[in-house]
């Protein structure tokens, strides 16, 4: 008989036989009984958008279902054509025929693909029922923007606690960012720039609001990440969509504050924070997370950089290929250095001294 892998774990869980919390327990045993080092090559992050074709033509089908039921209903991004009683009744039958496809796609045909599409189609349905109740109350653009963004958020959390999508997560972040950039317009504080939401140096709370917020966004996706250090329940995989949002916030601000500087300077305090970036990565061995902060430092410097734009992404490309082929054997080393500190024995199994010696 044939070894079962992480994968057939995760297949388990996918299929309802086995609970995460089963799963998890499984893996830590299995691990401690054969030596973690006999394995560590393998481990990676686990990351999948689709099983198969198939779920591609769902999705495909979803998104004709939702663009035919706005076109039949009138309703667009901003609520519905028809008036804010019929968009709020719209919204709220297209939320239960979503739940409804949700209980099938995502519960019991347990697929990827079609359920990050109905958590998609969920969202924008939130927002609709969100700016037809501010249209109800009349209120100005910034608070049906917040209104809208606000109850997205609060339908998503309770999508998520019934379905466990960990796209879902990604979706909830962007709604808490959304929700408090509103909070912040409605005393009339617009940024002049759109590059002032992440300008440090800009007047307005934007860039800080920015920073805070990933920094709450990456201490909830580490505290998914620690609870599942072997990465083989949704717990992960919501901490992976996390970072994702959470990386680019942080990275974005702190980058863009540095290229308007436009100096030596701040270009090497930018090399030397993407390097701190880097190790940060490594330690808590999230490829999403680098991946996605190096992204948006990609895209600013062509867009800002300009001459130099060109150099900064050789320089960048060359690291990350460096960091993807040496990560395993980079992370070992780092984390055999490092003294131990709260947390360093819930990250995910490095070596296999350190594993038996937790065990």
């Amino acid at each position: 008989m044939t070894g079962i892998t992480r994968d057939d774990i995760r297949a388990a869980v996918t299929a309802g036989v086995m609970t995460e919390a089963q799963a998890a327990a499984l893996v830590v045993l299995s691990e401690q009984r054969s030596g973690v080092r006999k394995h560590v090559d393998g481990l990676d992050e686990p990351f999948e958008l689709f099983k198969g074709f198939n779920e591609v033509f769902i999705v495909v089908g979803l998104s004709i279902l939702y663009l035919g039921f706005a076109g039949v209903t009138g309703m667009t991004i901003l609520g519905t054509t028809q008036g804010y009683i019929l968009g709020m009744v719209y919204a709220v039958v297209g939320l239960g025929g979503t739940v409804a496809l949700a209980r099938y796609f995502t519960i019991k045909r347990r697929m990827v693909a079609p359920s990050i599409a109905l958590a998609v189609i969920f969202a924008l349905l939130a927002a609709q029922f969100g700016f037809a109740f501010a249209a109800m109350l009349d209120m100005t653009t910034p608070g049906s923007l917040t209104t809208a963004a606000g109850l997205s958020a609060l339908f998503l959390s309770t999508y998520y606690a019934i379905f466990r999508v960990p796209f879902t997560m990604a979706l909830i972040a962007l709604s808490v960012f959304a929700t408090t950039f509103g909070f912040a317009t409605l005393g009339g504080n617009f940024p002049a720039d759109p590059r002032d939401i992440f300008l440090l140096s800009a007047d307005g709370p934007f860039a800080v609001m920015t920073i805070v917020l990933g920094l709450i966004g990456l201490i909830i996706a580490l505290g998914f990440d620690m609870s599942d250090p072997h990465r083989v329940t949704r717990r992960a995989s919501s901490g992976f969509w996390l970072h994702v949002i959470a990386a680019p916030a942080i990275v974005n601000t702190v980058a863009l504050t540095l290229f308007d500087q436009d100096t030596l300077f701040a270009q090497l305090v930018l090399a030397g924070f993407l390097a701190l970036m880097a190790l940060f990565a490594v330690v808590i061995d999230r490829r999403s997370f680098l991946v996605a902060g190096v992204g948006y430092v990609v895209a600013l410097a062509i867009t800002v950089v300009e001459g130099q734009a060109f150099f900064v992404i050789l320089m960048l490309g060359a690291g990350l290929v460096l960091l993807g082929a040496q990560w395993e054997a980079l992370r070992r080393s780092v984390m055999r250095i490092l003294p131990r500190f709260p947390g360093k024995d819930r990250l995910p199994p490095y070596d296999l001294m350190t594993q038996e010696s937790a065990s």
